[in-house]
This record gives C-alpha cells, structure tokens and sequence, in this order.
C-alpha cells in the first residue's frame, strides 16, 4: 500500500510541475517564448522541448519502453544543447504538442511499473534503477527548471507564481522599481558594512 501511495504521491507532484511549466507560456508572443534570456541562451520554450526531451528518454527507453516519434540519439554530440532552444521552423504548437504526447507516454510507463521496477539508464555511471530513482531525479529536474522558468517570465512581464490557480497578483512598474531599489540600497549598504566592495561581489 505504501508504495502504491508514494507512487501516486510522486506521479502527481510531477503532473502539476509539468502543468506549471506550460503555464509560464501563457499570454507571450512568439519572440518572448523564445528569445534568450540569460548569456547561456536559457529561454521558455526551450526548456520544455528539454524537459519532454528528457522525460521521454527516462520513462521510455530506461525501461524499454521507447517514446515513439524520433528523438536524438543521448550520445550525439553534434545534437547536443539542441533540446535546450527551438528553432525557426519548430512552432510552439509543434513542441507543446509533443510534451503532452510524452506526459500521456510516460504516464502509461508510470501505471504499468511498480516503483521497484528495473530500467537501464546507459548515460548514468551507476545505469542500473528503479522506477522509483527516475521518479525522484524527474522531480528534481522538473522542479530545478521550473524554478528556471520562474525568473524568466518574470523578466518578461513582472508575472509569477506556482501555477494558474496561485498566480500572484502583480504590481504596477512604480511599486517594482521602488521595491527593487529597496533591495538594492540594502545590498550596497551591507557590501559597505561588512568591507567588500563592487556591489558585494567576493574576490
């Protein structure tokens, strides 16, 4: 009972991330969800080509199961990065398409294993798991870009929030750039107290 329980518990904490993460696409244009946001090139729609990148690969071929549209082989070095940005002839359609044909992929992996089942991951140096192991390390992976995606649409917009249902309410440009400031004349000041100077910035 208890795995059965811990394994609902994990399966739907990794639905509503995934739900999340979707979300943060909501109301932004076609250059917004794809323009690069920090100098490593980090980007919206980008990281959930990544993420149904990677979750087809771990709740697919790690346990024979393989996803079945093609995907770049792990090991390709000349695809490496690809996942992580989209080009100009991949629509958003396209990619938010894909996504949910890997969640409805994985969630039929996730019915059908007990948490204890065997995969295979062959990128790993300790390849042998257990559905259980995929479990966590998606979660993780999920929840870090996820959090990834937070500080990106707030960038853009001023918007955040965990989902549509808590999203927070935002605040009007005066009362961001007075709290930013805020924030900022506490940093120097403290960069100042405690003797290290350009902005607090550690030698």
């Amino acid at each position: 009972m208890i795995d059965d329980f811990a394994k609902e518990h994990l399966h739907g904490d990794l639905r509503v991330m995934r739900e999340a993460m979707l979300w943060k696409l909501d109301g932004l244009g076609e250059y917004d969800v794809r323009r690069p946001l920090t100098v490593t090139g980090t980007n919206l729609l980008g990281l959930v080509k990544h993420l149904s990148t990677w979750e087809a690969r771990y709740l697919g071929e790690v346990f024979g199961r393989p996803f079945p549209e093609p995907l770049p082989r792990w090991d390709d070095l000349a695809e490496r990065g690809a996942d992580l940005w989209v080009t100009e002839r991949e629509t958003r359609e396209e990619i938010v398409g894909r996504c949910r044909r890997v969640w409805e992929h994985s969630d039929a992996t996730i019915a059908a294993l007990t948490l204890d089942s065997p995969g295979h991951v062959p990128w790993w140096p300790r390849p042998d798991v257990k559905l259980f192991t995929i479990l966590i390390h998606l979660l993780t992976e999920t929840s870090r870009h996820l959090g990834h995606a937070d500080i990106l649409r707030e960038q853009l917009d001023g918007s955040t929030g965990t989902s549509a249902e808590y999203a927070a309410p935002q605040h009007d440009a005066a009362f961001r750039e007075a709290h930013h400031a805020r924030i900022e004349r506490a940093a120097t000041a403290a960069a100042a107290a405690f003797g290290r100077g350009d902005a607090g910035r550690t030698q």
